[in-house]
């Protein structure tokens, strides 16, 4: 069982923008897997609901209501009481769902804590929030209300590296060239090895991924890099700047990962995606 306190890093295995709402909102079909490194949440009793941040990734996150977390336990109750502890191990604005998996996270344990059931409509708070709330490979699709899950996924050895630049999310949409894509087939295969994933993912794209290197080219040197490490796949995740790089092994990916550590600006991390 999942610890309610922990917010895994959410990769976008595949992200096809598949069409686009009268409301400007664009629609997706994507493979979503959680990594084992992410934030933490802990809780504390206190007489209001608090925020405080810590960790390697702490500097410029808000503790007020602007913050997701915040934000999170308020919905679920206006009058909640606590203070919750943020470890921050996430960089921000990463394309990696820190925001939205750390707003899940609290949703959890405030639930908990408060001996509360979580409502329907999560995704008030942010479209990757209902993918976040039960942090297993998933398949997302709509705006990213439309959630299953995706059972015949394998755990995939990867790597994580952030080039430690912001990309926003509204302008990688606003460049996408063209919003009504395919999307993944109808029934997703049984993915029962690392090396059938890659194949297999390697039919599949990131629709996002060419109109996000326009707005940061430093992300193309971020998968050449992961390329050469020996990954079997490289794709960016989200809408960036984070890249992911697929390997068969574990040993394979960690010892990408220090190689891949060398540049100090880059956020690197081994994983597991599942």
């Amino acid at each position: 069982m999942i610890d309610p306190g922990f917010a895994p890093a959410k990769v976008n295995l595949t992200l096809h923008v598949t069409g686009k709402r009268a409301d400007g909102y664009h629609l997706l079909d994507s493979l979503v897997a959680f990594a084992d490194v992410g934030d933490h949440l802990r809780y504390d009793p206190a007489d209001h609901l608090g925020l405080s941040v810590e960790g390697p990734m702490a500097a410029g996150v808000p503790v007020d209501d602007s913050n997701l977390v915040m934000k999170a336990g308020r919905w679920l109750n206006a009058s909640g009481r606590g203070h919750l502890t943020l470890h921050k191990a996430l960089p921000a604005a990463a394309g990696i769902g820190g925001g939205s998996s750390d707003a899940a996270a609290a949703l959890r344990l405030l639930s908990r804590e408060w001996g509360m059931d979580v409502p329907q409509g999560v995704a008030a708070l942010g479209a990757d929030v209902p993918v976040c709330m039960t942090p297993t490979a998933q398949r997302m699709s709509g705006v990213g209300e439309i959630v299953s899950p995706a059972p015949g996924l394998c755990p995939l050895p990867a790597v994580l590296v952030n080039p430690g630049v912001d990309v926003s999310t509204p302008q990688v949409f606003a460049a996408l060239g063209r919003a009504d894509n395919p999307g993944m087939m109808n029934d997703l295969p049984i993915l029962r090895n690392p090396r059938v994933a890659i194949e297999w993912l390697g039919t599949c794209r990131n629709d996002l991924e060419t109109p996000a290197l326009e707005l940061a080219p430093v992300i193309a040197e971020v998968l050449d890099a992961l390329a050469a490490s020996g990954a079997k796949l490289v794709r960016m995740s989200g809408s960036g700047a984070t890249c992911l790089g697929l390997f068969e092994t574990i040993d394979a990916a960690d010892c990408a990962a220090a190689d891949l550590s060398h540049n100090p600006n880059w956020w690197v991390t081994p994983t597991i995606l599942s």
